[in-house]
């Protein structure tokens, strides 16, 4: 009864598509339970958590230290009155400037990645005075306006035309392509260091240095969009860390609230924020930088030091990513490439419609994994940067398994 009762909530006032779907792929259960990286439904059954909440869940579900952390702010004062000082959103501010790299100093506090994306479009304008951006083809920088004027899929942008001004698409690698649309009225690249809901794309070797190179050459700011692959997902603390590029503007969310809070931020150098600094209203938020929110993302950067996240999730990463790539070599019909990088990884199949099944066999095994948005061809797996070994064994042993009945049927899909 439970279960009906909240589907038909779903249908009646949230979304009927949204509840069919579920149907569909075997998921007419309600979350009930989550620690680590299993998540427990109405009826008792475990799932598997390869999809980590699009990467938010980088501790996995109700990290102990975190869930205290936040308890004791739910005790004192859970919400800034944003009259007097707020020490939580101060050492916040203060670990990422050490944590980000270069002269990454100021951060402002948000609720959302989409939001972040946003803050940085508008400081970029504000710090250089011009109106241009690029971004990327077949990048994902959010919904709302400016962010999804920077998203590459024109799925999600066509109905909502006419977007905002001024922003151009380039292909995602090519160098050659972005330094022939700057001109002098760009004021800032906006680039993903490993493209996610665009299935999981690494760029080549050195194309960020090259990108940051460029931006130098021509007064272009570059915006390093986290919101997916920073706080840990990629093996390092940022995407960029691969590289050792340092971006005038930095976005984050997802995992920075430790899968407890929701929190972003966009984070800049002193020369970026120096208008912030002389108009400090020009952007807030209402919510943005509340107590619990900030002491879930100090709690979160101190349980990935403590327990040596960064380190034990790139080897985690990398053996999964060998396992699939053995897989991969199994069965060519059905797997095109696996790629990625930390916990960070994409499967690419060789058709679409083997996606729907293979998410379904999948569940069929009590694991969880999901399309990427902005190509169906790709199935993602981020899990917690805390799963064991024997665990992901358990998941390539299913994939394996779904793999080879895939193969069987592949010509029909």
């Amino acid at each position: 009864m439970y279960v009906e009762e909240t589907i038909e909530k779903y249908e009646k006032y949230l979304n009927p598509s949204v509840a069919r779907l579920f149907r569909f792929m075997g998921l007419a259960s309600v979350e009930t339970k989550a620690e680590g990286w299993i998540i427990t439904d109405s009826d008792g059954r475990e799932f598997i958590d390869c999809l980590g909440g699009y990467g938010m869940f980088c501790l996995g579900h109700r990290h102990p230290k975190v869930v205290e952390a936040v308890k004791g702010a739910l005790d004192s004062i859970p919400m800034c009155g944003e009259i007097l000082f707020n020490r939580p959103m101060a050492d916040l501010a203060e670990r990422l400037a050490e944590i980000t790299p270069g002269s990454l100093q100021y951060s402002f506090f948000v609720n959302s990645g989409t939001e972040a994306v946003e803050g940085a479009l508008k400081i970029a304008r504000l710090a250089t005075g011009r109106k241009k951006y690029i971004a990327a083809k077949n990048a994902f920088h959010g919904k709302t306006y400016g962010s999804l004027t920077a998203t590459g899929r024109d799925l999600f942008r066509k109905p909502f035309e006419p977007l905002l001004q001024n922003f151009t698409h380039v292909e995602f690698g090519n160098i050659a392509a972005l330094e022939a649309a700057i001109d002098n009225e760009t004021a800032a690249v906006i680039l993903e260091p490993v493209q996610g809901e665009g299935g999981i794309i690494v760029p080549p070797d050195g194309y960020l240095a090259a990108v940051r190179a460029l931006c130098d050459k021509t007064g272009v700011l570059l915006i390093a969009d986290e919101v997916q692959t920073g706080i840990g997902r990629t093996g390092k603390w940022f995407g960029v860390d691969h590289e050792g590029v340092t971006p005038d503007i930095m976005a984050l969310a997802k995992a920075l609230g430790g899968g407890i809070m929701p929190i972003g931020s966009f984070t800049a150098t002193p020369e970026v924020w120096a208008g912030l600094i002389e108009s400090p209203f020009l952007h807030t938020s209402t919510f943005g930088g509340n107590q619990m929110a900030c002491v879930a993302g100090l709690a979160t950067l101190k349980v990935i030091e403590e327990e040596d996240l960064l380190n034990r999730g790139a080897l985690a990463g990398a053996y999964l990513k060998k396992g699939l790539e053995e897989i991969q070599k199994d069965y060519p019909l059905v797997i095109k490439e696996v790629r990625g990088r930390g916990m960070m990884i994409g499967i690419e199949l060789t058709k679409e419609g083997a996606g729907g099944m293979l998410m379904s066999l999948m569940i069929d095994s009590n694991i969880l994994i999901a399309y990427t948005l902005n190509n169906p061809k790709v199935i993602r797996m981020e899990p917690p940067l805390i799963m064991p070994i024997e665990v992901i064994d358990q998941v390539l042993i299913a994939f394996r398994n779904a793999i080879q009945q895939i193969n069987a049927v592949i010509e029909e899909l």
